[in-house]
């Protein structure tokens, strides 16, 4: 959505917007000249703001009781969704879509570096702040840039797109709420599929094709047709090389660890090297790719203590993230602080979150985030803790956390989760950091 309001205000048209409460992102899109306020009420519209000049962009998350969303409705004002929109701006684009559970915000962010990087005219609309640009939105210098567009799969939003290439990351169950059952989410990535251009191509994870089993595309990963080799850690980071049969890049260093983020560059590698960017080029951006907001983000790096925050929200998404933690720290004590994201979400996979949650050596949950939703009796955070196979896990209020941490601190610590866990990250550097340098 902030993306949306960015590329609008860019273009010289006037933009307000809701939020549900103040954060970093929305203080930003204020320095840009974008009017945001924080209490649902239709006095709070400008007057100049009318039926006659208006579109009213709406995300599904946003509740069917919203004042404000409702007033648009009952007056009249020209409505669409988030993806609507974006499928509008696009539709005159060569346009790289990138799906898929998890892995979506990371590999799209490297094509649009990777082709920004080599002077390709590209637009970006992310689902993350690149932290290059420090946006979610990059601009191409004319209307008939390469788009590359991270393709939601929630309400199906990713159906108002026309891809010239699609990247599908992953295809684990997720928003079981919107879908009924899994059947129900892969016939949506299989219409996805269907909506690639007629001279189109599409790239495919080799796990996710293993689930969807489409018909002429190209698997990648560490299984796939194109995939990586020699790979190792060095440093404290990632290298590899690059193979798509005769094709070899060698030597590819990745500033994001984890095999999983090497599997999403080498989708990156291989939709740069299909619109002709040069290996040179591609190495170049590499080193120069400095990842994303909350995706495995270090926030303290001190040699007796390192702090990572990280958007995981899905338990595929905690176990790789917590299995490449232990990889570059194996012999340190982890802790990880979780907080659950949905009602729902908690409720379809709180077995599945336990588990991974029990890579890490101690775990602290926080309460349930419910975005959206409503609670949902006997959904709680309990119902994941119960499950976690370690001794040391506890839930604790974010109070109760900043009391333990002035008292005690392990080598490493994790704060994970889509909610507002992001608010605690800043409380508890500078409190780390007061405790230390004391």
């Amino acid at each position: 959505m902030s993306a949306l309001a960015r590329w609008f205000n860019a273009k010289g048209f006037a933009v307000i917007g809701y939020d549900k409460t103040t954060t970093d992102l929305t203080q930003a899109l204020f320095e840009e000249g974008i009017m945001v306020h924080y209490q649902d009420s239709p006095a709070l519209i400008p007057e100049g703001f009318t039926k006659e000049n208006t579109l009213v962009i709406f995300t599904p998350a946003i509740p069917e009781s919203h004042s404000q969303l409702n007033y648009f409705v009952d007056n009249g004002y020209e409505i669409k969704k988030r993806a609507e929109v974006l499928g509008l701006i696009s539709s005159t684009m060569f346009t790289v879509a990138v799906a898929g559970t998890h892995g979506k915000t990371t590999t799209s962010s490297m094509i649009a570096h990777i082709l920004k990087d080599s002077g390709v005219d590209t637009t970006a609309f992310l689902g993350g702040i690149a932290t290059n640009y420090n946006s979610n939105l990059l601009l191409g210098d004319t209307d008939k840039s390469i788009a590359v567009i991270e393709a939601d799969e929630y309400d199906r939003s990713f159906l108002q797109l026309s891809p010239d290439i699609e990247i599908i990351t992953s295809v684990d169950p997720d928003h079981l709420d919107i879908y009924g059952d899994e059947s129900g989410m892969l016939d949506s990535y299989k219409l996805f599929y269907g909506r690639l251009q007629t001279d189109g191509k599409c790239l495919i994870s080799a796990k996710a094709q293993e689930t969807l089993r489409l018909k002429n595309i190209e698997t990648y990963g560490i299984h796939g047709h194109i995939t990586a080799s020699n790979l190792r850690i060095e440093e404290g980071r990632y290298k590899f090389d690059y193979v798509n049969g005769t094709h070899k890049i060698e030597d590819i260093r990745l500033n994001l660890p984890g095999e999983h983020n090497t599997e999403n560059a080498i989708a990156a590698i291989a939709v740069a090297t299909t619109l002709g960017v040069g290996d040179a080029e591609i190495k170049h951006a590499f080193e120069t790719f400095k990842g994303i907001k909350r995706r495995f983000e270090y926030i303290l790096e001190l040699p007796e203590f390192t702090f990572i925050d990280d958007y995981a929200h899905h338990p595929a998404e905690v176990a790789a993230f917590l299995k490449t933690l232990k990889a570059l720290y194996p012999e340190q004590f982890i802790q990880v602080i979780f907080q659950p994201h949905l009602f729902t979400r908690t409720r379809d996979f709180a077995e599945e979150f336990a588990a991974s949650l029990s890579i890490a050596d101690s775990v602290i949950l926080m309460d349930i985030y419910p975005a959206r939703e409503l609670p949902i009796e006997g959904v709680t955070a309990e119902i994941i803790l119960d499950k976690v196979a370690l001794e040391n896990k506890n839930i604790m209020t974010r109070a109760e956390i900043l009391a333990m941490l002035e008292n005690q601190r392990p080598d490493i610590l994790a704060t994970i989760g889509a909610g507002n866990i992001d608010a605690l990250v800043p409380e508890i550097k500078e409190l780390i950091t007061n405790t230390i340098t004391a």
